[in-house]
C-alpha cells in the first residue's frame, strides 16, 4: 500500500469532516462519558440520585459531555455545575422525578447544555416559583430537543440567564411552561407547549428595563387560567416590564385570555403570529409602555382582536398594521372589569397609526379610538371593515384629543360607518352622512361606505 503524505492528509480531512457531520447526540457520545461507568443503571427501579450526581460532577470537572443511554432513571434533585452537558437520546432517555424542590438545579453556572432528555415530574407538586428545571444565573445556556412533562409546578424557571431554549416539548404543566426573569439575552424558539394551567411563556423583569428576548416560531395550545384572575393567567405569551421583546411567527390556539400580552413592555414587536380561539384580547399592549408594533398577524376568534390601551398609565405610541381580524366574540371572560367590552376588532388610545387592517364579523365595533378623555393623535386610514354593528367609533367626550379617519372601506355597519362615543356609548349619528354633526378634533375624510 502506498501510504504517501497526500493519502494521509486526505484520510485526516475525511475523518474530521465525518465527525463534524455527525448528529449532535452521536458526536457527544463519541466524545463524552457513558453514565453507566459511574454505576448508574438504565431501567433500574432504584433511586439513582447519588450516582447521577457523582457522574454530573466528574464530567463537568473534566469538561466533557455526560451521555445517558436509553432507559428510565429515577432521581431526586440534581445540581448542575458550570459546563455541565447532559446528552440523552430523544424520546428514549427519561429522568423520572422522585421529589424535592426541582429536578435539575443550577446556580451561578454557565455553559450548561441539556439535550435529548425527557423529564417527567410525575405531577409531584413543586414549591412556588420553582421549575422542574431551575437555573439562577448563567450565560451560554442551551436547553434543546427535550421533553418536559407532568410538572407539578413550572416547566422551566430561569433568572438572569442568557442562552437558547429551543425545540422542546412541554405537556401537562401545572403552572407555566417557561418563566424567565431578567434575561440577559434569550432565544425561545420552536417549542411546542400543550396544556398549562397558568401561562405558556412568561418574559418578566423585576423592574421595567431592557430585555430583548426573542420568542419565535413556537406552537402554544390549550392554556388555562387555572388560578382565575382578570388576565394574569391564561395567556400564551406574557411580557411584563420587559422592553424590546420580539414575538413573531408563533401559532397560538385555545387560550382562556390572550395570545400575546405585553404589560408595561415598551418597544414590543408582535408580528406574523397566527391566533385562533382566544377568549379575551388576542394581542395586547397595556399599561406603562412606549412603543408597540402589532403587524401582519391573523386573529380568528377573540373577544377583542388588538388592544393598545392605558394612556392614563402612560401607554402610548403604536403601529397596528396589516392584521386580519375576524369572528369576534361579544363578551370577555368572567372576572374582567365590567366596563371592558368585547366584539371589537382594534382598540387604540394615543399616538397611534392604524392602517391596512381587515376586520370582519365584529359584534360591536370594527375599530375604536379613545376612552373618554383618553384619546390623542390617532390616525385610522386604509382599513377594510365588514359586518360590524358600527364601523369606527371615536371618542368625542370632553377633553378627548384628535383623530383622523380617512380612506377606509366600511360595509354592512347598521349603526353607522363612523360614530362618536362617550366612553362605551354611541352619542352621535353616522359622522359620514350628509349633514352630520361636526367635531373639530375628529377629521372624517373620504371613506368608502356601503350601507
Amino acid at each position: 500500500m502506498d501510504l504517501n503524505r497526500r493519502h494521509l492528509l486526505g484520510a485526516s480531512v475525511a475523518g474530521a469532516a465525518g465527525a463534524l457531520a455527525m448528529p449532535r447526540d452521536a458526536l457527544a457520545a463519541s466524545l463524552g462519558r457513558d453514565i453507566t461507568q459511574y454505576g448508574v443503571r438504565p431501567g433500574s427501579a432504584d433511586d439513582q440520585t447519588k450516582s447521577l450526581q457523582r457522574a454530573i460532577d466528574e464530567a463537568a470537572r473534566a469538561q466533557v459531555p455526560l451521555v445517558l443511554p436509553p432507559g428510565i432513571y429515577r432521581t431526586g434533585p440534581l445540581s448542575l455545575q458550570n459546563g455541565t452537558q447532559l446528552i440523552g437520546v430523544r424520546g428514549a432517555t427519561k429522568l423520572v422525578y422522585t421529589g424535592g424542590p426541582s429536578l435539575l438545579l443550577g446556580e451561578g453556572c454557565g455553559h450548561i447544555t441539556l439535550s435529548g432528555l425527557t423529564l417527567d415530574g410525575g405531577s409531584i407538586p413543586l414549591p412556588p416559583r420553582r421549575g422542574l428545571i431551575h437555573l439562577l444565573g448563567g450565560r451560554a445556556v442551551e436547553i434543546t430537543d427535550c421533553e418536559i412533562t407532568n410538572s407539578g409546578g413550572n416547566g422551566i424557571w430561569i433568572e438572569q440567564v442568557a442562552g437558547d431554549i429551543s425545540g422542546n416539548i412541554f405537556s401537562g404543566i401545572a403552572a407555566t411552561a417557561l418563566v424567565s426573569f431578567d434575561a440577559l439575552g434569550l432565544i425561545v424558539s420552536r417549542n411546542t407547549i400543550i396544556g398549562t394551567s397558568d401561562n405558556g411563556i412568561e418574559i418578566l423583569r423585576t423592574a421595567i428595563g431592557d430585555d430583548g428576548t426573542l420568542v419565535a416560531d413556537n406552537r402554544i395550545e390549550n392554556i388555562k387560567a387555572g388560578p382565575g384572575g382578570s388576565g394574569q393567567y391564561g395567556n400564551a405569551i406574557n411580557a411584563f416590564r420587559a422592553s424590546n421583546v420580539i414575538v413573531r411567527g408563533n401559532r397560538i390556539r385555545n387560550c382562556d385570555y390572550s395570545a400575546v400580552r405585553g404589560n408595561s413592555a415598551s418597544n414590543i414587536q408582535i408580528t406574523g403570529n397566527s391566533v385562533s380561539e382566544v377568549r379575551e384580547v388576542a394581542l395586547y399592549a397595556e399599561f406603562a409602555f412606549e412603543g408597540a408594533v402589532i403587524a401582519n398577524n391573523t386573529v380568528d376568534g377573540a373577544a377583542l382582536g388588538v388592544s393598545v390601551c392605558n394612556f392614563n398609565e402612560g401607554g402610548r405610541i403604536a403601529v397596528v398594521q396589516g392584521n386580519i381580524i375576524r369572528n369576534l366574540l361579544p363578551k370577555r371572560p368572567a372576572g374582567t372589569a365590567p366596563d371592558d367590552d368585547g366584539g371589537i376588532g382594534i382598540y387604540v388610545e394615543a399616538d397611534a397609526s392604524v392602517t391596512g387592517n381587515v376586520i370582519e364579523n365584529a359584534p360591536a365595533f370594527g375599530i375604536v379610538a379613545g376612552w373618554g378623555k383618553y384619546l390623542r393623535d390617532v390616525s385610522i386610514t386604509g382599513n377594510v371593515i365588514r359586518n360590524a354593528f358600527a364601523g369606527i367609533g371615536v371618542s368625542v367626550a370632553a377633553g378627548a384629543g384628535a383623530a383622523l379617519v380617512n380612506n377606509n372601506m366600511i360595509a354592512e355597519t347598521p349603526r353607522g360607518a363612523v360614530v362618536g362615543l362617550d366612553h362605551a356609548h354611541v352619542v352621535t349619528a353616522d359622522l359620514t352622512a350628509d349633514g352630520a354633526q361636526h367635531y373639530a378634533q375628529v377629521m372624517v375624510g373620504s371613506n368608502a361606505v356601503r350601507r
